[in-house]
């Protein structure tokens, strides 16, 4: 992607950089999601990359093979993998309230 500076953005830059913060990227994601949960799928594939897919199936108790094919474009992960990947990310999931 390009930015309006012309600049490549990088999503792994961004989320390796500590200064940034990892839970606030999530939670936009969360809330600009369009309900079929592909936006939070793709950030929390890219939020893995980040950290690591090894280190992540460790932390998860999922294979590799799992967390690829969950965060796949074509992935329908269960809520327990979106539970276990969030919480190994420590992330908390977003709630909307009234």
């Amino acid at each position: 992607m390009t930015t309006k500076l012309g600049k490549e953005f990088d999503i792994q830059d961004y989320l390796i950089n500590t200064e940034n913060n990892p839970e606030a990227f999530f939670k936009a994601c969360v809330e600009e999601d369009l309900g079929d949960g592909s936006l939070v799928r793709r950030a929390l594939g890219e939020m893995v990359k980040a950290k690591g897919m090894v280190q992540l199936a460790k932390e998860t108790g999922l294979s590799k093979q799992c967390l690829y094919r969950a965060l796949s474009p074509e992935g329908s992960p269960k809520f327990e993998t979106i539970f276990r990947i969030s919480k190994a990310l420590k992330l908390t999931i977003p709630t909307h309230r009234a």
